[in-house]
């Protein structure tokens, strides 16, 4: 009896995006039983936070965990943060809903959107805590891609996008 040859679109090695974590890499594919059932899993380590994800191969679509971007869509991403802020005129816990669906989204332009949107250049008044924790998240999820597509260390990127941010 042969044993069928498995196709996966991801591979051990590939770095990934897991929406709600940010970019991590699948370090191994392993079978596991669950509740009875034998479910294969990628397992995923997301550095930075020093955590580990399973997750089942037939859920990877559902979950919404994606490879990295291309060049081109964080250029795009690049060219939204240059862009003006559009702020909504509506209550603050609304927009941060928003804001946190954009960035567990897992979309580079969305998540650029938000940066853009919550961004305060020098002599802009100072945001509220809530304000700032999104704008930190945002910018970390979308400085750890720009890491990993272009091969530079975090802080490289943190920097990239700063200088981006001060230019517009």
């Amino acid at each position: 009896m042969a044993k069928k040859k498995k196709v996966f679109e991801f591979e051990i090695g590939d770095f990934v995006v897991y929406p709600t974590h940010g970019v991590g890499e699948i370090t191994s594919i392993v079978e596991q039983e669950i509740s009875g059932m034998q479910l294969e899993l990628f397992v995923i380590e997301f550095e930075r936070d020093k955590m580990t994800v399973r997750v089942p191969v037939a859920k990877v679509k559902t979950a919404g965990m994606r490879k990295l971007s291309s060049g081109t869509v964080l250029q795009s991403a690049l060219t939204t943060l240059k862009g003006r802020a559009r702020v909504k005129r509506t209550m603050w816990s609304r927009r941060a809903q928003e804001y946190e669906s954009k960035i567990n989204s897992g979309d580079p332009l969305l998540i650029a959107e938000v940066v853009r949107d919550l961004h305060r250049a020098a002599g802009q008044p100072d945001q509220s805590y809530s304000e700032r924790q999104i704008y930190e998240t945002a910018f970390d999820r979308l400085a750890q891609e720009v890491a990993a597509v272009e091969a530079i260390n975090r802080e490289e990127a943190g920097e990239r996008l700063d200088k981006v941010l001060q230019a517009a």
